[in-house]
């Protein structure tokens, strides 16, 4: 009988991730993840609800649950990126970093100590074997897939990570819930960023950073409103700017830190809006071999299709891609992910 613990968060994906291993035969043992305290207590902050949903659900499962607290470790290897990646004006996707931080590698040791061989969590990805080793390859629910998020995960955590949900969809797997009669069958799935929740995101980016006022100008310098903040805004945004008029809608095409300018253009396929090539750093592959350089496709957010391109390396931690069209609002800080077909090989951060 394997021993494996599963990241429960009191939802539904969970949930029946940790019923489907357990009616496989495993020992199956359900952790819940406390990775943020500092204002648990107010009307936005979800995380007693979400443990005791999984406690209830750990109950009709009849699984041993225990709550962790990884508080610490989320602050100092990511929480405190997030906000050194938003002064610099790039947006950072702090979930991506939370998975190959915490929960494949907190989460994955205090497992581990535990006796575990495995963890596992609600993700929708799954995995393959390769001569080279496991590989992350898309999940069957196109619309739910993961592997996006995952990129980061290095070959020692593939190999100790099950992903239960690959092969399903999710009203399939909501259907499971509701035969169960788990209170989370119904659930909402949550949504932005996990210390942040539901929470106005202006408002709570003022707590830790100061801000700045400045003005919003054309590419030609003509001044045509004021923003709250760089670090309030991302390119491609075109919501929240507070500029009327006549003509197309505005963009957000580029922030100019040196002078505390936000650069708006006009129209959705504006030139500054399309690039064909990007480059990325801080690159990080499930097998320990790099993709050689070549063809594959590549998603540069997670809402989006795929996108031919060429890679080419520019040295041992910077790559280039080029395009075979131009892309939309390719975005500093953000994560571009590669893929041959089914697998993702990896990615990096977009610079």
């Amino acid at each position: 009988m394997t021993k494996i613990v599963v990241g429960m968060s009191g939802g539904v994906d969970s949930s029946v991730a940790a019923h489907l291993l357990k009616q496989q035969g495993h020992e199956v043992v359900g952790i819940f993840m406390q990775n943020w305290e500092d204002d648990n207590d107010d009307g936005y902050c979800t995380i007693k609800q979400d443990s005791m949903d999984a406690i209830a659900v750990a109950d009709i499962l009849g699984i041993d649950i225990e709550i962790v607290n990884f508080a610490k470790e989320y602050k100092d290897r990511v929480f405190s990126y997030f906000l050194n990646e938003y002064q610099a004006g790039r947006t950072p996707n702090p979930d991506i970093l939370c998975n190959s931080e915490i929960k494949f590698k907190a989460f994955l040791d205090h497992a581990l100590s535990l006796g575990a061989e495995y963890v596992a969590t609600g993700h929708y990805v799954s995995k393959m074997a390769t001569p080279d080793g496991e590989v992350l390859t898309r999940a069957v629910d196109s619309n739910k897939d993961q592997s996006y998020f995952l990129y980061r995960l290095n070959q020692y955590q593939i190999s100790h990570a099950l992903f239960p949900l690959g092969n399903l969809t999710k009203p399939e797997v909501r259907q499971i819930a509701a035969g169960l009669n788990l209170p989370t069958a119904t659930k909402k799935d949550s949504t932005g960023i996990c210390f942040i929740g539901e929470r106005p995101f202006r408002e709570f980016l003022q707590r830790y950073m100061p801000t700045k006022a400045g003005k919003m100008v054309t590419p030609e310098g003509k001044t045509v409103g004021q923003h709250q903040g760089l670090m309030y805004y991302t390119l491609g945004q075109r919501k929240g700017l507070g500029i009327g008029g006549q003509g197309d809608p505005w963009f957000v095409a580029d922030k100019n830190l040196a002078t505390n300018e936000l650069i708006v253009v006009q129209g959705h396929e504006h030139p500054l809006l399309l690039k064909k090539t990007l480059r990325a750093n801080q690159l990080s592959f499930g097998l320990n071999e790099k993709p050689v350089a070549g063809r594959y496709s590549a998603k540069t957010r997670y809402r989006m299709q795929d996108a031919a391109c060429e890679l080419h390396y520019i040295n041992d931690d910077e790559f280039e891609l080029v395009f075979d069209t131009p892309q939309w609002a390719i975005t500093p800080g953000q994560s571009v992910v590669l893929y041959s077909q089914e697998k993702c090989l990896g990615g990096g951060i977009i610079i």
